[in-house]
């Protein structure tokens, strides 16, 4: 009965959406458009696996992707577009992408390196974002997620500044550029008074907090600024977050990192 429930509510969404596609709510962001240039770029061959068949959140997530090599490919699109210029940049070659969908305790994470890289999403979490039968919450957050990820996949890692730690300018790069791809991506509100922005703390707390900061500098000081931010790690040796603003916005000490996180914080009423 429950699995009948659940088809029953993604099919009606499906329906509503369909026959009147302003019903979705305006927090949940359509997919972005794919541009023409990246209509036919293959970001590699995607292995799809489910191995946990027998969750709910299998059962789900294969009710809401109904062609996940499409999904996939499509969505990796989205996300080279948002950190790339054109498909002559110096974007990592994927020959494989594994994309598996099991049951853990967690959320997703990417994993290998290389040309191959694997990314596995939890049905346990598909099953905590379905809790309240919201078909169109669980694409936002799916999307989000995927976005995310593949950000991992294809982003520039910049060198001489630390390792993956939790704590080094690396590590914020690597997780803050992912989280301003899914805002960019629209997969987290917008809206910089949304709860999904994090309040105050450092550009060095990566993840969200710097996401957002750099979809607001993308909104404010170059409408290019997350691509030209993700060329940095080839362009500034050895990288640092002062170098990086500089070499985008100009040798100007106006153009800190911090008098430019002051500015923001100012800007989205964290500070006064």
């Amino acid at each position: 009965m429950r699995i009948l429930l659940i088809a029953a509510s993604l099919l009606s969404a499906a329906s509503l959406l369909a026959a009147n596609p302003t019903a979705r709510p305006a927090k949940y962001h359509a997919p972005i458009k794919i541009e023409r240039q990246w209509r036919h770029y293959d970001p590699g061959k995607i292995n799809f696996k489910i191995t946990s068949p027998q969750t709910e959140g299998a059962k789900i997530y294969s009710r809401i992707v109904t062609d996940p090599d499409k999904y996939i490919t499509d969505n990796a699109r989205r996300v080279i577009q948002t950190l790339y210029f054109s498909p002559s940049d110096s974007i990592p070659s994927i020959d494989t992408i594994i994309y598996i969908v099991r049951s853990f305790d967690g959320i997703s994470y990417k994993s290998g390196g290389g040309n191959k890289v694997q990314i596995d999403y939890s049905t346990d979490w598909i099953e905590k974002s379905f809790a309240e039968n919201d078909t169109l919450k669980l694409d936002y957050e799916t999307r989000g997620v995927i976005y995310h990820e593949l950000t991992h996949a294809f982003q520039l890692e910049p060198k001489g500044c630390g390792e993956y730690d939790g704590k080094s300018p690396y590590w914020a790069f690597i997780e803050g550029t992912a989280d301003g791809v899914r805002v960019a991506c629209g997969c987290f509100e917008q809206d910089f008074n949304s709860k999904d922005r994090p309040r105050g703390g450092s550009w060095m707390n990566g993840y969200r907090t710097l996401g957002y900061f750099l979809y607001w500098m993308q909104l404010n000081k170059d409408k290019d600024f997350i691509k030209k931010f993700n060329a940095t790690a080839l362009q500034v040796v050895p990288w640092t977050f002062d170098g990086a603003m500089k070499h985008i916005l100009g040798d100007k000490p106006e153009n800190t990192i911090e008098n430019l996180w002051n500015e923001y914080q100012i800007a989205v009423g964290d500070k006064k």
